[in-house]
């Protein structure tokens, strides 16, 4: 059984989830027809987009709260590569924090459900002055607050 990156400690609700399914494109593959690492961020962007999208927190409704939410960490984990033309999914995991932060961990499995690739990326929050919050801001704690009360599941 793999580990996750963001251990749960008791008391803190279930992490939020969205599996996104992708083809591997020609332009994603090294000339020996797998695919570059360099390309597993974007992987890990397109699930981080659909948890935003899904919940409420995508860039856009960051920044339109005057937010900012650049990735402070990546860290990536290579079990087996993808190959040209392979499907794949690419499940995005939001883990909570009580930290002004947003934990996100991958799980990249291949067309027979193997895992392929697991990483996390770290967020942090800012305001757009470039100022790091070290509080949640409001629009933050509400989507919080309807988490820990279960509305997001």
């Amino acid at each position: 059984m793999r580990k996750t990156y963001f251990p749960t400690r008791s008391g803190d609700p279930a992490p939020l989830r969205v599996t996104v399914e992708r083809v591997v494109r020609f332009e994603e593959v090294d000339p020996l027809g797998i695919v570059w690492h360099g390309r597993y961020p974007s992987y890990f962007e397109d699930a981080r987009v659909a948890l935003g999208e899904k919940y409420g927190i995508g860039y856009l409704d960051i920044y339109n709260q005057g937010m900012l939410a650049p990735v402070k960490q990546m860290h990536f984990d290579y079990h087996r590569p993808l190959r040209f033309s392979e499907p794949f999914t690419i499940e995005g995991i939001l883990h909570w924090s009580e930290a002004a932060r947003l934990n996100h961990e991958f799980i990249i499995r291949d067309r027979d459900g193997q895992l392929a690739t697991t990483g996390y990326t770290v967020q942090m929050l800012m305001d757009t002055k470039e100022n790091v919050l070290l509080l949640h801001p409001p629009f933050m704690q509400r989507f919080l607050n309807r988490w820990r009360a279960g509305e997001l599941a």
